[in-house]
């Protein structure tokens, strides 16, 4: 099976910090663009942030100067950086990402199964 797992999350005070982690695993062909998005109660999905193979990122205004979006291609894995956070970044967490998988060949986008962030005093 492929599968994404994100870890991270947690309780934090505004303007503090914290790290997300994603790690697909699996039968992959081919990992390309991947991501990250949260859902706040109430409201529906939003991207947060993407980042492709190749390095290149799309961050939401939302947040653009406070997190940043990485990846590390050889171990499958995406992170986010998220800094200064707000109470109105509270939200589940999911990452997202564009694979291929064999057998048959294909491809299939993935969702982890989220991580909470609240931020608050």
């Amino acid at each position: 099976q492929v599968q994404l797992v994100e870890s991270g999350g947690g309780l934090v005070q505004p303007g503090g910090s914290l790290r997300l982690s994603c790690a697909a695993s699996g039968s992959m062909i081919s990992v390309y663009t991947m991501g990250w998005y949260r859902q706040a109660p109430g409201k529906q999905r939003e991207l947060v942030a993407t980042i492709t193979s190749g390095g290149s990122t799309n961050v939401a205004d939302s947040v653009k100067g406070r997190f940043t979006i990485s990846r590390d291609n050889a171990k499958n894995t995406v992170s986010l950086q998220m800094n200064s956070l707000k109470p109105e970044d509270t939200a589940v967490y999911y990452c997202n990402a564009d694979v291929i998988i064999p057998l048959p060949i294909r491809n299939v986008q993935l969702w982890g199964q989220g991580t909470q962030v609240t931020v608050s005093s």
